[in-house]
Parts: C-alpha cells; sequence; structure tokens
C-alpha cells in the first residue's frame, strides 16, 4: 500500500505571547517571555506566584455568556486556537467531504478549573445536593474534539489523546496516520490546556517540578542553564491543520510545511523522571528519523522537549548525542518553553507550529534567560542562546515528553 503525503495547510495560536498565530510567532521569534505575576488567583498560600498566562484574556470576546457556563477554559482555548487554523486553511466548506474531515484534540488535564470549582462548592455546601449539569461535559478531556467537530459540522475521525504533557503530539501523530493511510483527507489537531489555577499550580508545586524562583520570575523558565529550578507552567492552545496532500493541491492551499515522520516510545522507567540516560528519547527520535527516510545528518532544528528541569534537560541533550554523534553539535537547538512556558497537553501542538515556521521563514527561534553554563552539558551544543538565528532549516524535529514515560517526536520538512 502507497501511503498517501501529508502536509500542515493552517495554523491556530492563543498562547502567553500571542492571541494569534502571526503574533504569538513574532514574539517567540524576538525571544519576549511570557511569564508574568499570576493574574487569575491570590497566590499568598502558594510558593510559586508567577506562570505564562494568556494576558488580558476575555472570553466574552470569543463567546456569549451561555457560552461562556458551558465550556471550560480549557475549551474555550481550543476553539479559539482551532478556529483560527480553519479559517487559515482556507477551506470551503461548501466543496469539501466533511465525513473525511475529523478531529483529534488533546489535553493532558482537561478541565480541571471547573473541577476545583465545583468540588470547592459542594464541599462549602453551595451546589448541595446538586452539581451543574455541566460539570461532566466541561472536565472531560475529549470534550473539546466534540466542540470543534459539531462547530465545523466535521463528520471523521473524532477523539482525543491523553498522554500527559506528549498529548497533542500523539494528536498530530494520530492524525497524520490517519491521512497517510487514507482514512481521512483534512484533520483539524493539537491541544489546549488551563491548568493555571489553585489545583493545577498547587499540584506540581507538592511535586517540586514547577520553578520557586519569584525573585527572579521573569527569567525563571530558563532551560540547559545551571541555575534552572524547573519548569514554568503554561496556557492556551494550538491548531494545526494536517491535510492529503492531493488534496490540498487539488484546491489550491497554501502549504507551510510535509509531515515525513513520526516516532513513539516509552522510557519503561519512572512516573515522572525521564531515564538518565535518554534511552526513550533516543528511541523515539530514531524512529521518527527511520520513518521519515532520511538521515540523522539531514535534521537541520531541533524543538527539544527541553522543560529547565534539572534532570529532563541532561537526559534529552545525552539522547541528542546517542542519535547525531558529532553532528548534534552541528545543527540548532532550542527551548521555547523559554518563552511560552511549558503548556503540558498543547506543548506538543504548539512547539511543533514553532518548527514549522522556522522552515517557512528560515530563522531558529531562541533559548532565552539562559544565565550560566551547566558543567553537565557540552559547550559544542548550539543551543540558539538568547537571539534567534538565521538558517536555512529544511528538516526540523520536535519532540515533546511526558509523565509516563510517554515520548512523541515529528519531523517536518520544508515544502517546496
Amino acid at each position: 500500500m502507497e501511503l498517501k503525503r501529508v502536509v500542515v495547510t493552517g495554523i491556530g495560536t492563543i498562547s502567553p505571547v500571542g492571541s494569534n498565530s502571526k503574533e504569538t510567532w513574532e514574539n517567540v521569534v524576538n525571544g519576549v517571555s511570557g511569564c508574568d505575576l499570576i493574574k487569575q488567583y491570590d497566590t499568598t498560600n502558594f510558593k510559586t506566584k508567577f506562570a505564562c498566562e494568556v494576558k488580558n484574556y476575555d472570553p466574552l470576546q470569543y463567546f456569549d455568556r451561555k457560552e461562556v457556563k458551558r465550556i471550560d477554559k480549557f475549551t474555550q482555548f481550543a476553539l479559539i486556537a482551532s478556529d483560527e487554523a480553519v479559517k487559515d486553511s482556507g477551506i470551503d466548506y461548501e466543496k469539501i467531504d466533511k465525513t473525511r474531515a475529523g478531529v483529534i484534540w488533546s489535553s493532558g488535564i482537561g478541565g480541571v478549573e471547573t473541577y476545583y470549582e465545583e468540588v470547592k462548592g459542594y464541599v462549602e455546601g453551595n451546589f448541595i445536593p446538586r452539581f451543574s449539569p455541566f460539570f461532566i461535559p466541561k472536565i472531560i478531556s475529549d470534550i473539546a474534539a466534540g466542540q470543534i467537530s459539531i462547530k465545523h459540522g466535521f463528520m471523521g475521525p473524532n477523539y482525543c489523546t491523553v498522554a500527559a504533557c506528549a498529548s497533542s503530539s500523539n494528536a498530530i501523530i494520530d492524525s497524520y496516520n490517519l491521512i497517510r493511510l487514507g482514512m481521512a483527507d483534512y484533520m483539524v489537531t493539537g491541544g489546549s490546556e488551563a491548568a493555571v489555577n489553585e489545583i493545577g499550580m498547587g499540584g506540581f508545586q507538592s511535586m517540586q517540578a514547577i520553578s520557586t524562583n519569584n525573585e527572579e520570575y521573569k527569567t525563571a523558565s530558563r532551560p540547559f542553564c545551571a541555575t534552572r529550578d524547573g519548569f514554568v507552567m503554561g496556557e492556551g492552545g494550538c491548531g494545526l491543520i494536517l491535510e492529503e496532500y492531493e488534496h490540498a493541491k487539488a484546491r489550491g492551499a497554501k502549504i507551510y510545511a510535509e509531515v515525513v515522520g513520526a516516532g513513539l516510545s516509552a522510557d519503561a522507567y519512572h512516573l515522572v523522571a525521564p531515564h538518565p540516560d535518554g534511552l526513550g528519547a533516543a528511541l523515539v527520535m530514531k524512529n521518527a528519523i527511520r520513518d521519515a527516510h532520511i538521515k540523522p545528518e539531514d535534521i537541520d532544528y531541533i524543538n527539544v522537549h527541553g522543560t529547565s528541569t534539572p534532570l529532563g534537560d541532561i537526559a534529552e541533550l545525552k539522547a541528542i548525542t546517542d542519535v547525531f554523534g558529532d553532528h548534534g553539535f552541528k545543527l540548532n537547538i532550542s527551548s521555547t518553553k523559554s518563552i511560552v512556558g511549558h503548556l503540558l497537553g498543547a506543548a506538543g501542538a504548539m512547539e511543533a507550529s514553532f518548527a514549522i515556521m522556522s522552515l517557512v521563514d528560515g530563522v531558529v527561534p531562541p533559548t532565552i534567560n539562559h544565565k550560566q553554563q551547566d558543567e553537565n552539558i557540552d559547550p559544542r551544543f548550539n543551543l540558539t542562546l538568547h537571539k534567534a538565528q538565521k538558517k536555512d532549516v529544511k528538516y526540523a524535529m520536535s519532540n515533546t515528553f511526558g509523565f509516563g514515560g510517554h515520548n512523541t517526536c515529528v519531523i517536518f520538512k520544508k515544502f517546496e
């Protein structure tokens, strides 16, 4: 069976540094930090008082009051990002076969804000004996995919992938496979997350996973830096339109890039810690390169998982050395989590969009906030520190790893 070619024809984003994909990408390239003191709740009793929130977000700019009451913020972000991506793709609803247009949308946690509000209301006696009838439909992670399909009338494959921080990369990979196997022509895929709230932040804080550098919060997300102390929570959403190449070509769609390879693997090591030698991370990159039918030396840029955790950054660089050898010092590496924070289940899609745009614009976004060389990191790595670098990127790789040892890797090719 001959596999179909898959291309990217639309991008949509709402992020800590932009209300759309264009604004987000411009700020990422310019290294504008999305981190600030938390505005959504009182942080008095919390060690971490900062995060990468979506700035000046008002749901009433996008939805009416009834809709706002019925959909959690993570679904709001999903609808906003996916709507921009669909419009960006230029699809004609009258000409598309909606039975072959689908949605795979992810969230690592789902409606955690709604969950907190409802349970708190119950415990305090405000809701006894009745929860909101929208409680369950608001919190379940798959509801965003359902909402997107309902809005656009897409009747093809429709579901949610949940693999912690690798969730939206899994969504992209599933969409890619469905199209190349001939099971769909047009897929809306990506992820969204809205966990900057008391239980989202409190839970990660108790694990000692997030930074507590309140004195230098603006630069607290500092991947690969010797002074890193954990990731910075982010929120938002990113949607991509994946489309069968001949389908896109026939309708004259603009094409951002081609999806040419994908890899999956497991660490099989620990619930939350990466394998110290990066074995699972190395395996997933090797799998993606094999799937793309290219050589490691063909990769020009890796948008790494790079969370700014002491263990994770080292393990990923060890994996890169394993896979690429000396070429690992020639290609560009950057962690855009230094700019937008860690969007959990939405991280993979957001970072994939940056990898795609590096192909389109010939520029590698920077790793910002780096202050001190880590003696455990080889200084020969080009971590694209501080400023974006111009580069003719022909193949870009996006790595995303999740708690539970879930590893994903997607490779994009410059479309010519």
